[in-house]
């Protein structure tokens, strides 16, 4: 017996990706419902070998499915996400909206599976930002080791991240830098983004830091421990997919870069390339279409006591956003729902 699935937002970058990820992973579903804005209805979608037509949103009765995927911005959300919740579907989320509700669990499952029983306070789940997303996979083993005092994380967030009109304005403007008679000026952006890095990532806010490094702060200690310190720059790089971040980690402890290196090899959800020659870590374009979480670059930080560094890349469409929504889902199967 599988479940009833609906994705919202199945046009999208991370709606289309759910879709290919849910296929991939032989997810147990009866049947699948995809929605999207009136705007896009009826276009088609794949999942697996089968084409689905997308129905509309605004009336679709949430009643008798059992959990919905969100993968739409956080108004949309805010207007469909109880409704779904009050017919007793469990939202899985993906907006920003949720991440910072008490009463609502801020879940990666590598990290804090056991977290998820709280969902039935709104019978909601949050999944959380990208470029955490794949930090916390790294930092929870190593944590859960020698725990960590502070974080110092950069980071090189492609422009997937931004949606398709995003990918489309660093393709047009790649283009444009060869062909002199097109001005291809920024719009997603605020500054050019191709040929060009662009420290700015959502709105600024009132202690000059922004709202992107913000939310990884708030997440990395909602979800490992709310005594770890972190500081972040966020960065916008003229990447179409995949994330990548340059991480300080200070600990409590002493954590020798061997057993570090050892204690990733192990953990969840990650892989270790870590080779001290030429081409001996990876990079974004290697990471495309993965699940895991590469780690490269581990060495030990003698700035500080305790410290070390690492290079963490992933997909940030898939760990990112549709993978990790899609194991929130197979947790609360197997944890809460057991249909599957």
């Amino acid at each position: 017996m599988g479940y009833r699935i609906v994705v919202v937002g199945a046009t999208g970058n991370v709606g289309r990706e759910m879709l290919n990820i849910l296929a991939e992973r032989q997810f147990p579903v009866d049947e699948i419902a995809v929605l999207a804005s009136r705007r896009s209805l009826g276009t088609e979608v794949t999942f697996g070998d089968k084409t689905l037509t997308t129905e509309d949103l605004d009336t679709f009765d949430f009643a008798g499915w059992d959990m919905a995927l969100f993968a739409v911005g956080s108004e949309a959300t805010k207007k469909y996400a109880p409704i779904a919740a009050k017919a007793n579907c469990v939202v899985i989320d993906n907006s920003s909206l949720y991440r910072y509700d008490p009463e609502v669990p801020l879940i990666v499952p590598e990290c804090n599976a056991q977290d998820i029983h709280g969902y039935s306070k709104k019978n909601i789940i949050a999944n959380p930002n990208c470029s955490t997303a794949q930090m916390v996979v790294a930092l929870k083993p190593l944590h859960d080791r020698a725990k960590i005092k502070r974080v110092v994380v950069s980071t090189y967030q492609s422009v997937s991240g931004s949606g398709k009109e995003a990918m489309e304005e660093l393709w047009e403007q790649t283009k444009a830098v060869y062909n002199p008679t097109q001005d291809v000026p920024a719009k997603v952006y605020t500054k050019e983004i191709a040929f060009n890095v662009i420290p700015h990532i959502d709105v600024f806010m009132e202690d000059g830091s922004t709202k992107e490094e913000w939310k990884m702060i708030v997440e990395t200690k909602k979800i490992i421990d709310p005594s770890i310190k972190v500081s972040a720059t966020c960065v916008r790089v003229p990447v179409f997919v995949g994330h990548s971040e340059s991480v300080n980690i200070e600990f409590e402890e002493f954590l020798d870069e061997d057993e570090a290196r050892d204690i990733l090899r192990e953990a969840p959800g990650v892989m270790v390339i870590d080779k001290r020659e030429d081409g001996g870590y990876v990079t974004p374009k290697e990471c495309v279409g993965d699940y895991a979480t590469f780690i490269s670059r581990i060495r030990q930080d003698g700035t500080v006591e305790n410290g070390l560094n690492l290079w963490c890349v992933s997909d940030n469409l898939r760990k990112g956003a549709a993978l990790n929504a899609v194991q929130i889902a197979e947790t609360l199967g197997r944890e809460v729902l057991k249909k599957g």
